[in-house]
């Protein structure tokens, strides 16, 4: 699949819940109101999307929220799933989580294909988790890190950069996840969605966060690429890699492979844009998959060049009212 920009869409990003068991700042207001259970897409429905990207040539899916380990039954959608890893025809399987509900599944992730998992972790003081997800807790992320550890999945950390906040623990978070054998990446954090407060206090370029830690740490840049926006840095002193997204500061649209699908069956081209093409309503009208197929040709042509973020004095709102956890980051 080739977009009107000649992009080549290989990954195709699920959301399959937006309900999450934490309430980030940065992510979500503090009183939600989530999507009536109807309006969901069952897993059936699910798998058959997935599926019929799968035939157009995407070999990578990652299943988002939300927190995807919270929706009742979700292993039976990734064991569906992962008879495509089986044929070959996918490549890989993998998912973002909160680390909360990893101690139940890790050990039945790697028993249905999944090597590899992000996991979001902003922080390893237990007062500053709470605050920052409202009401987590930390060590049930830190058991959670554990048993992904026994059950042998790879794990990569995923740090949103908040001034104020994690940029006081860079230090910390390098030496632990050096210490525990992850990788790590930084994120800049994205203007979608009413949070219920200000943003630009919190942006942190990560131009800054380099500059912080190349004065302890030994860093060099990498050719090592995975097929998404992060910039890969190796660090010399714990022999792993720290990796950088910076959708405000520095743009990576002119690689984009991805496309993301929302619990609600609405397909999104681009993180930072408003254009979709629901493909529940194409789904729940026919069972045959040709409509579905044009669905998807019509997302392909309706692909933007990029997004649009801005965060900056006098443009305090989110770009777009879809908050993170709609389409999962």
């Amino acid at each position: 699949m080739k977009d009107t920009f000649g992009r080549t869409i290989t990954y195709l990003r699920v959301s399959i819940t937006d309900r999450c068991d934490f309430r980030c700042t940065y992510c979500m207001a503090e009183d939600m109101t989530f999507l009536p259970r109807q309006e969901i897409l069952s897993f059936e429905e699910m798998e058959r999307i997935c599926t019929a990207f799968i035939n157009r040539g995407v070999t990578k899916i990652r299943l988002t929220g939300g927190e995807p380990l919270v929706r009742r039954g979700v292993m039976d959608l990734i064991k569906q799933l992962s008879r495509h890893l089986e044929t070959g025809a996918l490549k890989e399987l993998t998912l973002t989580t909160n680390g909360s509900q990893l101690t139940k599944y890790a050990d039945d992730l790697v028993k249905y294909g999944v090597r590899r998992i992000n996991v979001s972790l902003d922080t390893l003081d237990a007062q500053r988790f709470a605050d920052i997800t409202r009401h987590g807790k930390l060590d049930t992320v830190l058991n959670g890190l554990e048993a992904a550890k026994k059950a042998g999945l790879k794990v990569k950390i995923n740090t949103v950069a908040l001034k104020g906040q994690t940029d006081e623990e860079l230090d910390d978070l390098l030496e632990f996840v050096g210490d525990n054998g992850f990788d790590l990446t930084f994120i800049e954090t994205m203007p979608l969605g009413e949070i219920g407060g200000s943003r630009v206090d919190h942006y942190l370029p990560l131009t800054e966060v380099r500059e912080r830690i190349s004065k302890r740490w030994t860093i060099s840049d990498t050719d090592y690429v995975t097929g998404g926006p992060a910039r890969f840095v190796d660090v010399a002193e714990t022999g792993n890699r720290i990796g950088f997204i910076t959708p405000l500061s520095h743009g990576f649209c002119e690689s984009c492979n991805r496309m993301r699908l929302t619990c609600k069956g609405v397909l999104y081209m681009c993180l930072g844009q408003d254009g979709n093409v629901d493909l529940r309503e194409v789904v729940r009208s026919s069972e045959s998959n040709e409509p579905l197929q044009a669905a998807i040709d019509k997302a392909l042509n309706l692909k933007p060049e990029g997004h649009e973020f801005i965060i900056e004095e006098g443009r305090d709102g989110p770009a777009l009212n879809r908050h993170m956890s709609v389409t999962g980051g």
